[in-house]
């Protein structure tokens, strides 16, 4: 969790924004994003060149015969001088920029709009301060989520920012490993492609580079890693904006060619070919796409994003392949016919092993929205099911999702591999879900509602009368007092 001081700073950048006249927050975002990219790939390519030296290998930097391009080199320029070397030189190399794979950052259409000198320099000043790569990968990853947090708006067709403590719920029960293709159809800033990437090297991480906080992943085999960082994780989604945040995400987390595409998942266009071994995603919520958008393979026939990238998981998951997504809780007891055939596509053609419910807290400030995380492997059908009723997720469930001590987390870690029984957990069989019409909703099998109070009638009675003689006095010494002071009453 960040501190209380880089919060501070952050949030000064974001008003830095807004006070300068930019108070579009997706548009101050990506400038904030993009600035950041600028600072971190200098950082990045430093340490490669060290690296390099220090195993005596050859390394061309992307700065050879650019160090004009270098953060370093511009950060101290003067206002207006900084803010047309930026704009006209520094933004078209990155747009331009083709890593040594070829790839290329998705900035065709993007333009560096900042337009006040005294906002840029302020911006630089603000993110040099903030110190970044001194930091520990986890708070690095927190600034980044911190600022994409700001954000107000729920964005395109209602897709929320998955905490990071949830992700990493979810890779951990899920445990991903090398050779496995991943994916998530609605990536966003990259949030389960990075982390899962960051769970594969701790998995194979030495001891020596475990004792010293670091993900290295030393014990992977040369194969090992270039399959991981070229061909095991893929990401799509339907905002540009959203694309943009996950390459430079990648490309700062070491990918040559982050394997990001601008493509709507649910569209027309895209294949439903089975295709991963893994899936990981918190898909758009309330959105409907037009009719004539909707891939025609889908069999359910819905127009409702929730149910159609329910549909997409099974479709793009190869037999034997797993899925941890995150769901509205409406999937899991909604009426329509739409609703009750997705539940019996998992429950039917695939292992749903568990479900978890997450606090309705878990998505502020964005939104209320009560959500479950589903655990279901293709193929076979189901057995049973186990359900856990998550009631806290180790921050408060208002706006400022301050830290708390209470925090379900380590217990639905601890009891999933076995599936054990609590307070707040159970396993239910499928005839059980057949006896309740293939209805999920947690409260037909787990209640962990406060009991009511047990009232004595009779007791409440005699209060009620001695209430209301008290209340007879009083008006009675209220007329009385009126009259004494000379009131007609």
């Amino acid at each position: 969790m960040l501190s209380a001081d880089l919060r501070q700073q952050i949030d000064s950048l974001w008003d830095k924004f807004w006070s300068n006249g930019m108070a579009d927050h997706m548009n101050a975002l990506k400038h904030i994003s993009y600035l950041i990219f600028m600072k971190k790939l200098e950082d990045y390519e430093n340490d490669r060149i060290i690296a390099a030296k220090q195993s005596k290998k050859k390394y061309e930097s992307i700065f050879d015969g650019h160090d004009e391009m270098r953060w370093s080199e511009w950060r101290n320029y003067k206002g207006e001088k900084m803010l047309s070397h930026v704009r006209n030189k520094v933004f078209p190399f990155f747009k331009d920029l083709k890593l040594e794979s070829g790839f290329k950052l998705d900035l065709e259409n993007s333009n560096f709009e900042i337009g006040s000198p005294i906002l840029l320099q302020d911006a630089v000043q603000v993110i040099d301060d903030l110190k970044i790569s001194d930091q520990n990968l986890d708070t690095q990853g927190d600034i980044y989520e911190y600022v994409v947090s700001k954000l107000e708006t729920s964005g395109l067709n209602g897709g929320f920012r998955t905490p990071r403590h949830i992700i990493q719920m979810m890779i951990a029960l899920l445990d991903p490993d090398v050779n496995q293709k991943i994916c998530d159809p609605a990536c966003g800033t990259g949030g389960f492609l990075i982390n899962s990437y960051l769970h594969i090297l701790k998995k194979y991480n030495s001891k020596e580079s475990t004792d010293a906080g670091r993900a290295l992943g030393d014990k992977l085999s040369d194969k090992q890693r270039e399959f991981l960082l070229n061909d095991q994780l893929f990401g799509f989604d339907y905002e540009r904006p959203m694309t943009q945040f996950s390459q430079m995400n990648m490309i700062l987390h070491g990918f040559k060619q982050p394997n990001i595409k601008y493509e709507n998942s649910v569209g027309k266009q895209f294949s439903q070919e089975e295709e991963y071994d893994v899936i990981l995603a918190n898909p758009p919520f309330a959105g409907n796409l037009n009719k004539s958008e909707v891939n025609e393979d889908f069999d359910v026939k819905t127009t409702k994003t929730e149910l159609l990238f329910c549909e997409l998981f099974y479709n793009k998951l190869v037999i034997g392949g797993q899925a941890a997504v995150i769901v509205p809780a409406g999937v899991l007891f909604g009426s329509s016919k739409a609703h009750l055939e997705i539940r019996k596509t998992l429950l039917e053609k695939c292992q749903l092993e568990a479900i978890v419910y997450l606090p309705s807290g878990v998505f502020k400030p964005y939104s209320g929205v009560s959500t479950a995380v589903l655990f279901f492997t293709k193929g076979g059908s189901t057995e049973k099911v186990w359900l856990y009723d998550m009631e806290y997720d180790g921050f408060s469930l208002d706006d400022k999702r301050d830290p708390v001590e209470e925090n379900d987390i380590p217990e639905i870690l601890a009891k999933f591999p076995k599936r054990e029984k609590s307070k707040k957990s159970l396993s239910i069989t499928i005839d059980d879900i057949k006896e309740n019409d293939y209805n999920l909703n947690v409260r037909r099998y787990i209640d962990n509602s406060v009991p009511e109070e047990q009232i004595d009638i009779q007791e409440a009675a005699n209060k009620l009368d001695e209430m209301k003689k008290e209340r007879k006095s009083s008006e009675e010494q209220m007329i009385k007092d009126l009259k004494e002071l000379g009131f007609k009453v």
